[in-house]
């Protein structure tokens, strides 16, 4: 039988990535241009692509439904796709091309230059995502990465990288969602919030 020991680690580990973020001010650094190039690839008219696997599936479907849809404010729908949703499609192109090609394939059909891919993996090393990365900057797409510490394969591939100082998989991707979080509020402030007046 576990004990309380085991809820209080996990969350004291959950606790130590998120201080281990807030002290890496490149990291921070890079968050904040996460949501600068969100804010302009909006205001010129381009759209958020997102992809992952598993957990980081859902975590791509959950920000891309944050854009879409709403964070805070009541305000226009902003374009983000979580490229796994045509479940039809996913499997299709499985059984015929092999799921290496899931990602890449849709990044071909939708993605533009001046677009934008955040690839997702906590391990940077997901062949398909790695795929869609190369495919993404084929067409002239930005690249965001979430992944762990290292990087992975991803952390030469990517424009941006935001890599969790960790490598145990459900604390990173705690974490992705809070910097996912932070980088909606910032973008939607940012795009629909009304100026204060003097």
């Amino acid at each position: 039988m576990f004990s309380n020991n085991l809820i209080q680690d996990r969350i004291q580990s959950s606790i130590a990535v998120k201080q281990a973020i807030l002290a890496d001010s490149s990291l921070i650094d890079r968050i904040f241009s996460f949501s600068k190039l969100l804010e302009e690839t909006y205001r010129s008219g381009g759209k958020v692509l997102f992809c992952g696997n598993g957990g980081s599936a859902g975590d791509a479907q959950h920000l891309a439904a944050e854009l879409s849809g709403r964070f805070y404010l009541n305000r226009a729908p902003l374009y983000a796709e979580a490229l796994h949703v045509n479940s039809s499609y996913v499997t299709a192109v499985a059984n015929d091309f092999g799921y290496e090609e899931v990602y890449a394939r849709m990044v071909e059909a939708s993605g533009r230059l001046g677009d934008v891919l955040v690839a997702i993996s906590t391990s940077g090393n997901s062949p398909n995502i790695v795929r869609a990365i190369d495919r993404a900057k084929q067409l002239g797409m930005v690249v965001v990465g979430m992944t762990g510490a290292t990087g992975g394969k991803m952390a030469d591939l990517c424009d941006l990288l935001v890599n969790i100082p960790s490598e145990d998989t459900p604390r990173i991707q705690e974490s992705h969602i809070l910097v996912g979080h932070i980088i909606c509020e910032l973008v939607e402030k940012s795009l629909f919030s009304q100026p204060e007046l003097p």
